[in-house]
């Protein structure tokens, strides 16, 4: 079966009923709200699989408010994180580069990491705060624990939730109590319990947005699940299907409802752009399905994760987009929306994807090309178009519109595309070379 009649056959059933509610006003919302800039929430859940979501296929995990936040907005098929694992896809998102370009490319960052985000970056915060925006961040951060590198150094005003991972990073700090739950660095509790962070950042979230309704504001949203350990609490324990991962998903699709909800409730729902998304592919106990890999690979079940924006005065509303899009691309996107002004001094990857938003039925992708880098930095694979060739370990090449498991390796007979995407990186590799930046380090 070919990409595009898969995704046809999953989410016709979960587009068909949730889109007839969706209002003639979104239905036409490419007309937007200009009396004030648009307020940003992404909300970024950890090691979500592609097929994780009701709107995405799934047979046993049930997501009735993301379902129905894709129903009212847009669902792209194609969207893609820039690297396969924690750290680096989160240094994207906020720089809106691919992470090697600013030395984070390289694995997570432990306890006693001495690099982060360096000082000079201008991450999406710093960027909307200088357009008048109020900023927060409220979940996992994992880009630099020490001062210069952590949330509000960045950028936002605001932080509440982990600066660290709660797997092996635990040993790091078992000394010490465990990891700390922290609010603008001070200890809130010791150690974090995963099964109520979820819900602990949700009202984290509704707080802030209720206390910020009369200004622009950007919410970044990462959640601590769900990735491994996994936590529940007792009201959600046992209700999904999908055991316990899926009670997870369920959760998180309670607290993409509520704010959802406060949004509606406060009359902030045709100023706001939500993006719910993950930072890769999922991790041990979960599938991609239909594409193949998980974390840490660069097979399309690694970088290619579920992406939905609603928003319905800047967003169209029922749609399904298959171009090809990023989370480096919100960087340049909010810029614009925001009146804020890009940095003029360094190269950005990401692309201004407001034509995708507005009308993702005529609109095409803006990338030439999308760049696969693996969990050290390496460059690994390069997408154009349909093509996806593998550099590493050898040559193989894909065509994704007809084997979106890449399961035939097609190499053989198509020389000419596999020059054309190798010269794409060959270039890339160039550019890279003489527009890279470092991390952040303290000695």
């Amino acid at each position: 079966m070919n990409r595009r009649s898969f995704l046809q056959t999953v989410l016709a059933a979960a587009a068909g009923g949730a889109s007839r509610n969706v209002s003639a006003g979104n239905q036409s919302s490419a007309t937007r709200s200009k009396q004030k800039p648009p307020n940003f929430i992404i909300v970024f859940v950890d090691d979500q699989g592609y097929q994780d979501l009701g709107c995405y296929g799934s047979p046993r995990i049930k997501t009735p408010r993301i379902d129905r936040m894709a129903a009212e907005g847009i669902r792209f098929t194609d969207f893609y994180v820039a690297a396969p694992i924690c750290s680096p896809s989160r240094a994207a998102l906020l720089t809106g580069c691919y992470p090697s370009r600013v030395g984070l490319g390289n694995w997570v960052q432990r306890p006693d990491s001495r690099i982060g985000i360096h000082p000079d970056e201008v991450t999406l915060a710093e960027l909307l705060k200088q357009a008048g925006y109020a900023t927060a961040c409220i979940g996992k951060w994992h880009l630099g624990f020490l001062p210069p590198f952590v949330p509000t150094s960045q950028g936002f005003d605001y932080y509440f939730g982990l600066y660290h991972n709660l797997d092996l990073e635990a040993d790091y700090l078992a000394d010490e109590g465990g990891v700390p739950v922290l609010r603008n660095g001070e200890v809130v509790k010791r150690p974090a319990n995963p099964a109520e962070l979820t819900e602990l950042y949700t009202e984290e979230a509704v707080r802030f947005i209720r206390g910020n309704s009369d200004k622009p504001f950007f919410l970044y949203l990462p959640h601590t699940m769900a990735h491994q350990p996994l936590g529940i609490s007792q009201r959600f324990k046992g209700k999904s299907a999908g055991g316990l991962y899926g009670d997870v998903i369920e959760c998180l699709d309670w607290s993409t409802g509520r704010i959802l909800d406060t949004l509606r409730e406060l009359g902030l729902d045709r100023r706001t752009i939500v993006v719910y998304t993950s930072d890769n592919g999922p991790g041990p106990g979960a599938s991609a399905l239909p594409l193949r890999g998980r974390k840490l690979t660069t097979y399309e079940g690694g970088l290619r994760v579920p992406c939905i924006v609603w928003g319905p005065g800047y967003v169209a509303g029922g749609q399904v987009c298959h171009e090809l899009a990023t989370s480096m691309d919100f960087y340049p996107t909010f810029a614009r929306l925001a009146g804020a002004k890009m940095p003029s001094d360094r190269v950005i990857d990401g692309r201004d994807i407001g034509p995708l938003l507005a009308e993702p039925a005529k609109a095409k992708s803006p990338h030439d090309a999308f760049f696969y880098h693996g969990s050290l930095g390496e460059l690994v694979a390069v997408r154009s178009g349909r093509w996806k060739l593998f550099l590493n370990p050898q040559p193989a090449l894909y065509d994704l519109e007809a084997d979106i498991g890449e399961q035939h390796n097609i190499v053989k007979g198509n020389g000419a595309v596999v020059r054309k995407l190798r010269d794409k990186a060959i270039a890339f590799q160039e550019d890279m070379r003489r527009n890279s930046r470092p991390a952040g380090m303290v000695d």
